[in-house]
């Protein structure tokens, strides 16, 4: 990182004081590659899966269907358990306000496009085309999108356009591009730096309420008061890697989760519709979101530093494609297993995750690990002259 005069400064290692300079004073535009945080990496497999288990047990809808019964009564106990995995799309946010604020510390803009581009797109890409193809085939059950709105999927913009989705989960990555738009447009680009950051928490989540206080459509659409707290909350847990010291990044922190919880509760504890089980207590819900942001929080501080295992970065580059493929791959999944193959559904369900596991290391292998480093050259070699 450098200061204002361009003297190269050492990186704090997590949660390490701070120098003695002001912290508003630093401008830290060229940081040198941060250490891989691969408790991290584990924390977002276990989001994934969380929000597996959801959709597998913990709802109904479609997963009825493939289970031939509610998952209510295939995991009379479970279930309720299950129910709360939908937060792990919370706390998928927080831990990607911390990664983009990381990873946008000291790149240009567009570095930090073409960065955020080849992760998101090829394995996105090949999960639109697979279940596509999946959801044609006669003997499956469940009623494919139109070509066209298949072909509108593969921009990544069907949800403002009110387009059929192919990805029940795509809904989040809508939230994570608006993120990215504000971070990039308000940080990335003028140059990060720690006042920088902490006024744009500050004035998003103002804006925010607002939103939410004024109901009107693009307000919501632009700042999403719902999501909000949990991407600020990640942000002010990376500033808190930087300098644990920094009670600006304490209060963020701490606002976020409180505001982060209203609407987890205000959203989850009477969820409308019938595919949606409502037994999950207000305390309950507090108590994950909590967990999250406490979870998150101990990477930040460097208290998860022994979990430093090699494959917890593999666990991590498969949360993304089995994110992706899990949810309307695992119906047909299940129904297979579980009604052709008549297995009982406590060997259904595991049996289930790991033939999602195995298909993202597949798009994993044969898909991102290719393709992401060319669209990355692509995106960031100087254009010749004509």
């Amino acid at each position: 990182m450098t200061a204002p005069a361009g003297t190269t400064l050492p990186k704090p290692s997590p949660g390490a004081p701070a120098s003695s300079a002001r912290p508003e004073a630093r401008s830290i535009r060229s940081a040198p590659p941060a250490p891989r945080l691969r408790a991290l990496d584990g924390l977002r497999l276990v989001a994934a899966l969380m929000v597996a288990f959801y959709h597998f047990g913990g709802r109904d809808g479609e997963i009825g269907q493939a289970w031939g019964s509610s998952p209510n009564t295939q995991f009379p106990t479970a279930s309720q358990l299950f129910a709360y995995g939908c937060l792990g799309v919370q706390i998928f946010f927080v831990i990607s306000g911390f990664v983009i604020c990381m990873s946008g510390w000291g790149r240009p803009l567009r570095a930090f496009f073409a960065s955020r581009v080849s992760r998101l797109f090829p394995a996105y890409w090949a999960a639109i085309i697979l279940v596509t193809a999946v959801f044609a085939l006669p003997w499956v059950a469940y009623e494919a999108v139109s070509p066209s709105d298949a072909l509108v999927n593969l921009t990544m913009l069907q949800m403002p356009l009110g387009v059929d989705r192919v990805l029940g989960v795509c809904w989040t990555l809508w939230a994570e591009l608006r993120f990215y738009a504000l971070f990039a447009l308000f940080v990335v680009l003028p140059g990060a730096n720690r006042q920088r950051v902490v006024l744009f928490c500050a004035v998003w989540t103002l804006a925010a309420a607002m939103a939410e206080a004024a109901n009107e459509p693009l307000l919501d659409v632009v700042l999403m008061p719902e999501y909000a707290p949990f991407f600020i909350g990640g942000i002010g847990l990376y500033l808190l890697h930087l300098d644990r010291r920094d009670m600006t990044a304490w209060g963020i922190v701490a606002a976020s989760w409180l505001i982060g919880q209203h609407y987890a509760v205000d959203r989850l504890w009477h969820p409308s519709g019938p595919e949606f089980f409502s037994y999950r207590p207000s305390l309950g819900i507090v108590a994950v979101v909590t967990m999250g942001f406490v979870a998150v929080g101990a990477v930040a501080l460097g208290h998860l530093r022994w979990a430093n295992w090699r494959w917890l970065t593999v666990a991590g580059a498969l949360t993304y494609p089995f994110y992706l493929v899990h949810e309307h791959l695992g119906w047909v999944t299940v129904h297979v297993l579980h009604r052709t193959f008549g297995l009982p559904s406590y060997a259904t369900l595991p049996l289930a995750i790991s033939a999602m596991l195995v298909t993202a290391w597949l798009l994993y292998r044969f898909v991102e690990t290719p393709l992401t480093p060319r669209i990355k050259r692509a995106l960031t070699q100087p254009r010749r002259a004509g």
